[in-house]
């Protein structure tokens, strides 16, 4: 069955979460994978041979021991794996099944993004794109033209800016984007959601003035004379947002549709969905039912729509691919924009130590809640005093019923800047380090300015938390990154960027062994994702949930990593997208 809809924090109190427009066509990548699709019916049977295939997702203990030993064939049947090892005795036991052939392609497990906003990565093809802009000089360029082929008194909408490697080395303002849209509001959001410019209309929408107080947990950034600049941080988005127009139910379901159908083409077989709110669970189901959901998708709720979940206990949508896992917090805000909660002011502006989001007592009766339901919580924390601040209250909701912690896979979200003695504790609470490898080889340029040398020991420290023995998750924050599983394992395993380059700032010896690395993304968001044993693996009794990329990617030359071809994805048995 083909996938495609029927025509790059979440953006719930984002600037993008109300202004949307569709557009008619999906991506040619997914649409290219759709038009070779197998297709099959739920469960599909079928022998698959031809390349290695990982059976093993890796290892999740601390020393990345484990061997992974690529089986010869699969045999599939009713969507489970019932036979992974030599192709004779594959081929004895699937007389008369469909074959599938991978020309030499590697199989593995198949991947999960543990950490993605599907809304937002849909609505990213649907809006003006800013995540190849180099400097202010191209954004506005940008925006003047989208003003010009996009006309009307509508609020303008964009996202995916970030100006650390712009030779301007500034945040843009209200005055840059005055000088090519004045006659109406303009909201780009940066790429890592966690702020946006305005320009003199949008910040008049919103009623901000010289006057307007900071809100709590976030700033209204101003110049020498006190003016606003156009920049607002963190919670300050929400004045802007709450003068939007909603967002329709028609646009989420569309937004969602492509970011599934995306998902599925670069091989993704799951995703938990951060900052979900009630509608976007409703579109969920409803792709569910209708059969438009490719992948399986775990969600973690906001607050505001944690209702059902803080209530009840986890739940799930008739077919099973739709789990409601819990509830999503912010404790703190973004490194770039100065929001990440540190212990000690940021080096390059000592004037701020960061922004504090959550409260204590009105956040300890939600983890309480969680506890009591034995629903999961996944606490945003960026900076060394937000993580550690996450697990201190943690551990003590943990306190309060320690048989319910033992059934609960709370996790913190990015984990970035932990300071070392704070390691540790994520093993000793059980709580899960989720994190997005692709963060470093991005923010790794603006990070040492940031937080100093030393403030850089606990920073994206991957194998550190591994060999702590603490539960390490793979995920991407799309659309704040690509949402590329290539790219992730690439920066995960290799810790360079895209073009081979590292520094000592970057820490090398935190990158993971490959093993490491492809269990980031298998075998260990099975364990965090509360998942039968063999979950994560391609062995007897596991659901046939399989990725397949055109290099095998635990032995393939570093550049060549991100240069794998995705070319078939199975979900329970089914075959999702096929590019064969």
């Amino acid at each position: 069955m083909c996938y495609l809809p029927q025509d790059n924090d979440s953006l719930r109190g984002h600037p993008l979460h109300k202004l949307l427009r569709p557009l008619a066509a999906l991506s040619a990548l997914v649409l290219a994978g759709c038009a070779a699709q197998a297709g099959g019916a739920d469960g599909d049977d079928f022998l698959m041979f031809g390349g290695p295939i990982f059976s093993d997702g890796g290892s999740a203990q601390a020393d990345g021991s484990t061997q992974v030993i690529p089986a010869e064939a699969l045999v599939v049947r009713d969507g489970k794996v019932v036979f992974a090892g030599d192709l004779a005795t594959a081929r004895s036991q699937a007389k008369g099944l469909p074959l599938v052939d991978l020309k030499g392609a590697a199989a593995y497990p198949g991947f999960v993004d543990s950490h993605v906003h599907l809304t937002g990565v849909g609505l990213r093809e649907m809006t003006l794109n800013l995540d190849q802009v180099g400097s202010v000089a191209e954004l506005t360029a940008a925006v003047k033209a989208w003003n010009a082929s996009h006309p009307g008194p509508e609020p303008l909408a964009g996202r995916g800016w970030i100006e650390t490697h712009w030779p301007e080395k500034r945040f843009p303002n209200r005055a840059d984007l005055d000088a090519v849209v004045a006659d109406r509001p303009v909201v780009l959001g940066r790429a890592d959601g966690h702020a946006a410019v305005l320009n003199s209309a949008a910040l008049k929408l919103a009623g901000i003035t010289r006057d307007t107080t900071d809100p709590a947990g976030g700033r209204i950034e101003r110049d020498a004379a006190g003016e606003p600049t156009g920049m607002l941080i963190d919670t300050a988005q929400g004045l802007i947002d709450a003068r939007l127009p909603p967002m329709s139910l028609a646009v989420r379901r569309e937004a969602l549709e492509k970011a599934v159908a995306l998902y599925a083409a670069r091989g993704w077989t799951g995703a938990a969905n951060m900052s979900t709110d009630a509608a976007d669970v409703k579109v969920l189901f409803a792709l569910a039912a209708d059969r438009k959901l490719p992948i399986a998708v775990d969600v973690f709720m906001t607050p505001q729509d944690a209702g059902e979940v803080l209530r009840r206990g986890p739940y799930s949508d008739p077919t099973g691919l739709v789990r409601v896992r819990g509830v999503k917090l912010y404790m703190d805000g973004a490194l770039g924009s100065r929001g990440a909660l540190l212990l000690a002011p940021y080096s390059d502006q000592p004037a701020t130590s960061g922004l504090q989001i959550a409260q204590h007592d009105e956040t300890l009766a939600i983890l309480k809640q969680a506890l009591r339901v034995r629903a999961d919580v996944a606490f945003h924390a960026i900076g060394d005093a937000g993580n550690r601040q996450a697990l201190d209250w943690m551990a003590e909701a943990f306190a309060s019923d320690p048989a319910a912690a033992k059934a609960v896979r709370w996790r913190i979200e990015h984990s970035q800047i932990v300071n070392p003695a704070d390691i540790p504790r994520f093993r000793k609470l059980g709580v899960v380090a989720s994190m997005q490898p692709s963060h470093a080889i991005g923010d790794l340029y603006f990070a040492p300015a940031r937080l100093g040398p030393d403030r850089l020991q606990g920073a994206y420290a991957w194998r550190s938390l591994t060999r702590s023995g603490a539960l390490v998750i793979g995920g991407t924050d799309a659309p704040v990154e690509v949402g590329d599983p290539r790219i992730e394992f690439y920066a995960a395993a290799v810790r360079k960027d895209l073009k081979g380059a590292s520094a000592p700032d970057w820490h090398p010896e935190e990158a993971l062994n490959r093993v490491q690395a492809l269990a980031l993304f298998t075998v260990n968001p099975a364990q965090a994702d509360h998942r039968p044993e063999g979950w994560g693996r391609l062995v007897v009794g596991s659901p046939a949930n399989i990725t397949v990329f055109s290099r095998e990617l635990l032995t393939a030359q570093e550049a060549d990593i991100p240069t794998a071809r995705p070319v078939l994805t199975v979900v329970n048995g089914r075959i999702v997208h096929d590019a064969r």
